[in-house]
């Protein structure tokens, strides 16, 4: 079953959804006798689609015209370089590609054909049938040389969540680029039940809720580092969701509390998810980490740690890295994440990744478990814990933070003050190699397209 076909739109469903952005509102039980391609879909039957929209909603529209059309689609995320864009035609084999409507070919270099899309709906006579069971492509948001073009089917995309009945009043929203695997779970679980507000990386965040607040939103998401720029903005209140998520990065302590009390009436739930694992857990307690419990089988997908990293096995695992990649997983078909985990009083927290080590005269530290720390102390809105060379012990460890309530100058205690008591903070939680040697204050972190926070050589 195409996407498409499992929409309620296609069913004549009465809750058929819509799509939103900043300048469109597209009822999505419109696509039964309209389409957004200008009467080229049967030109991208079979074939392999690049899609290279600068806008989300031009994407979003294009994701379910082809699917069950196209043999592969290619969702090309906005800050793709023409190089690695040049690379992901290349591995994809991509023969056609969907473009902005103004856009010209050489927006999509080497490709056979390119198919102007629109942001709007235009009616037309559409034979929508299913004909392939198309391979959907995402590319990875690393920094460092070419991403990896990684496989999924539409049954991998969506193994985490069933086919609800559509709901009138459900809206859901994201500050996550739909191209990426973490909006794109919110697309398919809106398209599936209810209506979709898509964002805008250049829309403020007081503007993009103010519109979510007008399209009377309920559910939303964002990677922590998204939630703490709300939280910064003064117009967290703008909106009042009865769900709140944050995935894609280390959810500690401090925001999960921060976010339940601007939130009260929210069930404020984090995820653990990735391009190549897909999504595994979900926890709703209100707590950082997750249960022992949850480590084995539970409805299909298995979790297990091998030298204390995090292991996953599920229906929602993709299939493999197109080109000549090597396999991200084992001989028995797991997947290594790479996310290192501590078990404390029946709980596991993520300490952070296998490749984010610093190395301090031969001891380990993990950037995000000190940076947890960090950012409990009530002046300190969010931190990045990076390292500096030492002549002594190689590196030693140094935070940027960011803090909180910059504007109260006058209850605030001064900069040095509140640095002296953040390392002293770190003192009593942390081992002695793990505390910074020095805490500055900044005035911003870097966040990337993808929503976390820019680390040195990530």
């Amino acid at each position: 079953m195409a996407l498409w076909q499992s929409m309620p739109a296609a069913t004549g469903s009465s809750v058929s959804g819509a799509l939103q952005d900043i300048a469109a509102n597209i009822e999505l039980k419109n696509l039964q006798s309209a389409s957004s391609l200008g009467g080229r879909l049967e030109e991208l039957r079979g074939k392999s689609v690049l899609i290279a929209t600068e806008h989300q909603l031009e994407a979003a529209l294009a994701l379910i015209e082809l699917d069950g059309v196209a043999r592969r689609m290619v969702l090309c995320p906005p800050d793709l370089t023409s190089a690695h864009r040049a690379y992901a035609v290349a591995v994809s084999e991509a023969d056609a590609a969907v473009v902005d409507l103004e856009a010209t070919h050489a927006q999509a270099p080497g490709v056979g054909c390119s198919v102007p899309i629109e942001s709007r709906l235009v009616p037309e006579s559409v034979d929508r049938y299913s004909s392939h069971d198309t391979e959907w492509i995402l590319l990875t948001s690393g920094t460092t040389g070419a991403p990896k073009l990684v496989l999924h089917t539409l049954a991998s995309l969506t193994s985490a969540h069933s086919n609800p009945a559509p709901q009138p009043t459900t809206v859901w929203g994201t500050f996550y680029d739909i191209r990426r695997y973490g909006g794109l779970q919110i697309l398919l679980r809106a398209l599936r039940s209810g209506s979709m507000l898509l964002s805008n990386p250049k829309e403020p965040v007081a503007d993009f809720l103010a519109r979510a607040r007008r399209a009377r939103l309920t559910h939303i998401s964002g990677t922590p580092s998204h939630w703490r720029r709300v939280l910064m903005s003064g117009a967290a209140t703008r909106i009042d969701p009865c769900y709140v998520r944050l995935s894609g990065e280390i959810a500690d302590q401090s925001i999960l509390d921060a976010l339940r009390a601007a939130y009260p009436r929210a069930i404020v739930a984090h995820a653990f998810a990735s391009t190549e694992a897909g999504v595994a857990f979900e926890v709703e307690d209100g707590l950082a980490g997750f249960p022992v419990s949850l480590i084995g089988t539970h409805a299909g997908v298995e979790l297990g740690l091998v030298g204390g990293s995090l292991r996953i096995r599920s229906p929602g695992n993709a299939l493999a890295y197109l080109g000549d990649e090597a396999s991200f997983k084992d001989a028995a078909d797991f997947v290594n994440t790479g996310d290192r985990l501590a078990l404390r009083d029946g709980r596991y927290y993520f300490t952070g990744r296998s490749g984010g080590v610093i190395n301090v005269g031969g001891l380990k530290v993990h950037p995000e478990e000190v940076e947890a720390v960090v950012n409990a102390h009530p002046w300190v809105h969010m931190s990045l814990v990076k390292s500096r060379r030492s002549p002594i012990t190689g590196a030693v460890v140094t935070a940027d933070v960011v803090l909180a309530d910059s504007t109260a100058s006058s209850r605030r205690p001064a900069d040095e003050m509140i640095t002296r008591d953040i390392i002293e903070q770190c003192r009593r939680s942390l081992e002695s190699h793990k505390v910074p040697a020095t805490v500055r204050i900044v005035p911003a972190l870097e966040v990337s397209a993808s929503g976390k926070l820019v680390r040195p050589n990530a």
